[in-house]
C-alpha cells in the first residue's frame, strides 16, 4: 500500500487502488449505520437527517431520537470499533476488523437489541450495483485499519476546509456531512429558488429520493474517494447553468469532467501543493462563483464575511488589551 504519514499539518496520502476492498466494506458499514439513523429520524429537507459527520475519532451519526431518549453510533477508526451509546447510560462495541458485511450487520443489530433500541432498516444498499442485502453480503469482508484511519484523516482535513467555506454563506446551506449513498463528504449552498424535477437514475435508489435531494437550485462541493489516484474534490450545480463547464476556475489542476458532469480537483494535486488548504479553498470559491454568476444568484443577500464581528470575538478582545 502506498501511504504517507507526515506531520499533523500534512495531508495524508492514500491511493484509491490500494484500499479498494477496504473502501467497499467500509462503504457498506456506513450504509448500515446511516440507515439506522434514517429509520428513526423525521425527514429534513434534502435528506439532511440521514447523514454522518466527521468526528475526532471517525464518523458519527450525532444524537438519534428514540422513544423518550436518544442514542448515537460512531465508527471509531482510532480504536477500530463501532460505538453505540444510549441516553440511558449504556454502551455496546462492535469490532471493526476483516469480517463480512453480513456479520457486521448481525452484530450491530444484536447490540441495538441489547440496548433496548428497536430498529428495522431496509437491508438493500443504495447507489451501488449490484446491491447485495446486508444479511447476505459475504463478499465485502476486508478491513485494513491503516487505510481506514488514513481515509478518516483525509476527511478531517476536507471537513475543516469545507467548514470554513460554509461560513462565508448566510443563505440556506447544508452542514458539512457525509452522504453514505456514494460515501462523499459534501456541503451544499442554495440560491433560494426552486429547481426542475430531478430525473433520478442513481442505481438501486428511487427517483423520488433524488427529487427530494435536488428540489431547490444548488451549488454543491465536497470530497470523495474517487475521481483521482487518491480521490478528488468535486463541485457541481443543479440545474447546471449555460457556460458552467467553460467557466475559469482555480487552481490550474482543476478541470471539468464531462463524464462526471462536475469540476474535479485531484486530491494528489492538493496534497502536493505548498498550501493545501488554500488550494482547496480556491477550488471551492471559484466553482461556486461559476454557479452563482452564471445562474444569477443574489450574492449580495446570500454571502457575507465570517469575520464581520472581530471586535466581539474573544481573540479580538485579547488583541485590543495587548495594544493598550
Amino acid at each position: 500500500m502506498t501511504t504517507h504519514i507526515g506531520s499533523p499539518h500534512e495531508w495524508p496520502r492514500l491511493r484509491v487502488d490500494d484500499w479498494t476492498d477496504t473502501r467497499e466494506t467500509l462503504h457498506m458499514w456506513t450504509q448500515i449505520v446511516g440507515k439506522i439513523r434514517l429509520s428513526q429520524s423525521p425527514l429534513v429537507n434534502h435528506w439532511w437527517q440521514v447523514t454522518l459527520y466527521v468526528s475526532p475519532r471517525g464518523l458519527t451519526t450525532g444524537a438519534i431520537p428514540h422513544r423518550s431518549g436518544s442514542f448515537d453510533l460512531e465508527l471509531d477508526v482510532v480504536a477500530h470499533h463501532l460505538r453505540i451509546r444510549s441516553s440511558a447510560g449504556e454502551e455496546r462495541l462492535v469490532g471493526l476488523f476483516s469480517r463480512p458485511v453480513s456479520d457486521f450487520y448481525a452484530a450491530t443489530m444484536r447490540a441495538l437489541d441489547e440496548l433496548g433500541i428497536d430498529v428495522v432498516i431496509d437491508v438493500r444498499p443504495n447507489e451501488v450495483d449490484p446491491a447485495v442485502p446486508f444479511p447476505l453480503d459475504d463478499q465485502h469482508a476486508t478491513y485494513d485499519p491503516v487505510a481506514a484511519h488514513l481515509f478518516w484523516q483525509q476527511l478531517v482535513h476536507a471537513d475543516r476546509v469545507l467548514g470554513d467555506f460554509r461560513s462565508h454563506f448566510v443563505g440556506k446551506v447544508s452542514p458539512v456531512h457525509l452522504f453514505w449513498g456514494a460515501m462523499d463528504l459534501a456541503c451544499t449552498r442554495f440560491s433560494g429558488r426552486e429547481a426542475p424535477e430531478h430525473p433520478g437514475g442513481a442505481p438501486n435508489c428511487g427517483d423520488w429520493v433524488m427529487v427530494e435531494g435536488y428540489s431547490r437550485e444548488l451549488s454543491s462541493a465536497g470530497f470523495w474517494p474517487g475521481g483521482g489516484e487518491e480521490g478528488a474534490f468535486y463541485a457541481y450545480a443543479y440545474p447546471e447553468p449555460d457556460g458552467f463547464a467553460d467557466y475559469p476556475v482555480a487552481p490550474d489542476a482543476a478541470y471539468y469532467s464531462v463524464e462526471n458532469g462536475q469540476f474535479l480537483l485531484p486530491y494528489e494535486a492538493v496534497a502536493d501543493s505548498e498550501d493545501p488548504d488554500h488550494t482547496v479553498a480556491q477550488f471551492l470559491h471559484s466553482t461556486y462563483a461559476a454557479a452563482a454568476v452564471l445562474g444569477g444568484w443574489d450574492r449580495a443577500v446570500l454571502e457575507d464575511d465570517p469575520a464581520r464581528w472581530p471586535q466581539h470575538r474573544a481573540g479580538g478582545h485579547r488583541r485590543e488589551r495587548s495594544r493598550a
